[in-house]
């Protein structure tokens, strides 16, 4: 029997929104700070060994992390909504200013 699956699309451009860049970044910074030798043999064991250190909290961690930044942008997308006056374009509008451009078509 198939699990319901929920599909979660993540904007693009907006790794701060991707906790999966947070646990890469972790494990990059594990790996470099550990590479001894710059051997590819051992790069590849200073990788799983950063994979593995890896839990369920640091996971947590990461998306309660993702899901605060989340709130102050859309906190701060409120601000700016408050502050700029919207700009309305009416596309209707037949003002005379439509007539200089017939009259130079002439």
């Amino acid at each position: 029997m198939a699990k319901a699956v929920t599909i979660l699309r993540l904007p693009p451009y907006h790794c701060e929104l991707n906790p999966i860049e947070l646990i890469w970044a972790q494990i990059k910074t594990d790996v470099a700070r550990n590479n001894r030798t710059f051997k590819l043999g051992d790069v590849k064991l200073l990788l799983n060994d950063a994979i593995s250190c890896v839990t369920a909290d640091t996971w947590s961690k990461c998306i309660l992390h993702v899901k605060k930044e989340e709130q102050r942008m859309w906190d701060l997308d409120t601000r700016l909504e408050a502050l700029i006056e919207p700009v309305i374009i009416n596309l209707r509008d037949n003002s005379s200013s439509d007539s200089e451009f017939d009259s130079d078509s002439d």
